[in-house]
């Protein structure tokens, strides 16, 4: 349990990294993959918003190159907001450096899971509903979060980089080294890496097989568990810094 505890905690080990890297995979991959069936778009595939957005800029298609840049555009917000917040609470030497973003991810998750529907409703500028900027926000959040976490080792949202370095280390594991070459020229893999690799992208596809099942029997609501389980593994530090966040802020406003 105290392990658990430590996930979101400032000081940081490749073992908590691992572990937090898995569980929010599996998160990624079920709004990812249930927020599909809702808005019809992966929020989390910058690639492809990228790309559709280049594609109906030369199709005249205006409407939907708004859409790719909203989607962008929260994301790169979300990410940036990580940045913010890691770096105001570091500077202070918070405990909860890693913790504010997350529990901003699951303030949204849980929001999104209660009112997802009305989201859903509501117009922007960008020619898709909130909901699909809501999305890609805590995707952005999410990934800026773990990225600094884990010193860039560690993405959660897309697994075009995970695929590649799994197919790397399996290269490395299949390479036939000559008989009688000294160790140094040997090529090995490195089987903590492949071992992290292919369990990101398992919990990825099983969190995204989850994702789709939850909003399809049960709808937005199947978020909120997930919320939570983020916001409990978000307190513990936030509790340490119970008495000193309050003054942090109470420094960061004007007189």
């Amino acid at each position: 349990m105290r392990r658990l505890s430590q996930l979101t905690a400032h000081h940081r080990t490749a073992a908590s990294n691992n572990v937090l890297g898995l569980l929010l995979a599996f998160n990624a991959g079920a709004v990812n993959a249930g927020g599909f069936l809702v808005v019809h778009l992966y929020t989390s595939h910058m690639t492809g918003f990228v790309s559709m957005l280049a594609d109906n800029l030369v199709m005249g298609r205006m409407a939907l190159v708004l859409g790719a840049l909203g989607a962008l555009l929260a994301f790169v917000s979300g990410a940036a907001a990580t940045a913010i917040m890691v770096n105001w609470a570091r500077q202070r030497q918070l405990h909860s450096s890693y913790a504010l973003p997350l529990l901003v991810v699951a303030v949204l998750m849980l929001l999104f899971g209660l009112v997802g529907a009305i989201t859903l409703s509501w117009p922007t500028p960008f020619s898709v509903p909130v909901a699909v900027l809501l999305l890609s926000f805590i995707m952005g959040l999410q990934n800026a979060t773990v990225t600094k976490m884990s010193s860039s080792q560690i993405r959660t949202t897309h697994m075009t980089g995970v695929v590649t370095d799994l197919g790397i280390e399996l290269g490395k594991m299949l390479y036939w080294n000559r008989t009688g070459a000294p160790p140094e020229q040997q090529v090995r893999a490195n089987h903590a890496k492949l071992r992290l690799y292919a369990g990101l992208l398992g919990m990825f596809l099983v969190g995204g097989i989850a994702g789709a099942a939850g909003f399809k029997h049960v709808g937005f609501v199947f978020v909120v568990p997930l919320a939570l389980v983020l916001m409990a593994l978000s307190l513990p530090p936030l509790w340490a810094d119970r008495e000193r966040l309050p003054e942090a802020v109470r420094r960061r406003l004007p007189p």
